[in-house]
């Protein structure tokens, strides 16, 4: 395997990180209807603010999120890109379990 190779597994074991979360996959929920602050996601969660960042850290590296920083608060969205990516390689993945 070349290197190449081994960035997008790494980057592709990011994706599968991230969505193996609930909290994670509720925030993913959460932001397909819209942007949201980080203040609105802690509502709708009821969790902490660390427990929060920690999630939205792992979603960013994934680029499953885009955030953007508005005076003291930050706002987060989907990241389109990131989602096509996303759902392209779920959809790999499923063809090559149909294959066998």
């Amino acid at each position: 395997m070349n290197t190449t190779d081994m960035e997008e597994n790494i980057d592709i074991s990011k994706i599968f990180k991230a969505l193996g979360d609930r909290n994670r996959l509720c925030i993913l929920r959460l932001l397909n209807k819209g942007e949201l602050c980080g203040c609105q996601l802690l509502t709708e969660l009821d969790i902490g603010q660390s427990t929060l960042s920690h999630h939205m850290k792992i979603l960013g590296e994934a680029d499953l999120i885009n955030c953007s920083k508005v005076g003291k608060w930050r706002r987060y969205s989907l990241n389109q890109i990131g989602w096509e990516r996303a759902k392209s390689e779920i959809m790999k993945i499923t063809k090559c379990l149909g294959d066998e």
